[in-house]
């Protein structure tokens, strides 16, 4: 008996430290995926896309956007300064033991940006088990940034659709299939079929954009991109509908595809205004 007792804290603690890295790692993630265009756009505005391109100054930029964030994820947990920045110099560290060898030559580009990453993670995990007796205390937040961290779905798929805003394409129109595919699949595991009449809506809007993509895969290349556009705005309004009735899927995920649908639906109709 004592032994299960004292194995079921210690698995928590263990699920809560690797619960801890996971949302760290998508933080990370994220950062690079929001400012990653940005540093684009401001090294073609500024003249600098080639030094930007040197594999040096890239692993120190892709650090750099690791970095914010995971320290705004870590502000959000109400975590220790002294963690963050344990935290963030296991960012840097490994890619600075690396670069004096890539500046003698005896390493390649991708050894740098592999090594990098890889002792990017042993890192990681010494620096969470060093704090992981440290008490989070949450911060006092700003009314705009606690209506933030609870609207994180939409904050989500703002970060995947970043790079759309900079270069708006076309997506083709089977993608509109994905839309209500996705809520048939979730409403299947979560079971939500007792009510029939929600499946039959549900299999009523697979027919409907299904149907709207078999018509735009025979239109012409101007009208297909239009339609499809059209299509993906027109599933927002649907997630705004889930998303008020709380059935089907959970809100969280109604909200975020509320959002994506938008940022692909409008960056879609620009890029078929911009041809």
């Amino acid at each position: 008996m004592t032994e299960m007792t004292m194995d079921v804290p210690r698995s928590r603690a263990g699920w809560t430290r690797t619960r801890h890295l996971a949302g760290m790692v998508v933080a990370m993630v994220a950062g690079m995926v929001l400012l990653g265009p940005l540093w684009q756009a401001g090294g073609q505005a500024l003249g600098g896309a080639g030094v930007l391109a040197r594999a040096d100054v890239a692993a120190l930029v892709m650090a750099t956007d690791m970095s914010l964030g995971m320290v705004a994820w870590m502000w959000h947990r109400g975590d220790g300064w002294a963690a963050t920045a344990e935290m963030t110099a296991a960012m840097f560290v490994p890619f600075l033991l690396l670069l004096p060898p890539w500046w003698a030559g005896l390493v390649g580009d991708h050894t740098l940006m592999l090594g990098g990453h890889l002792l990017m993670v042993p890192a990681m995990v010494l620096v969470a088990l060093r704090h992981q007796h440290a008490p989070g205390v949450t911060p006092r937040r700003h009314p705009v940034a606690a209506a933030v961290a609870r609207r994180w779905p939409a904050a989500l798929a703002l970060l995947v659709t970043a790079d759309m805003w900079f270069a708006p394409t076309v997506v083709p129109p089977w993608t509109l299939l994905v839309l209500p595919a996705g809520y048939l699949f979730l409403g299947t595991w979560r079971r939500q079929w007792a009510d029939r009449r929600q499946l039959a809506v549900q299999l009523a809007g697979l027919a409907g954009w299904g149907g709207l993509a078999a018509v735009a895969a025979a239109a012409p290349a101007g009208v297909a991109g239009v339609l499809v556009g059209l299509g993906w705005l027109g599933h927002a309004g649907w997630d705004a509908w889930q998303h008020r009735a709380a059935r089907v899927v959970p809100q969280a995920y109604a909200q975020w595809c509320g959002v994506l649908d938008v940022a692909v639906g409008t960056t879609t109709l620009l890029a078929v205004l911009s041809r």
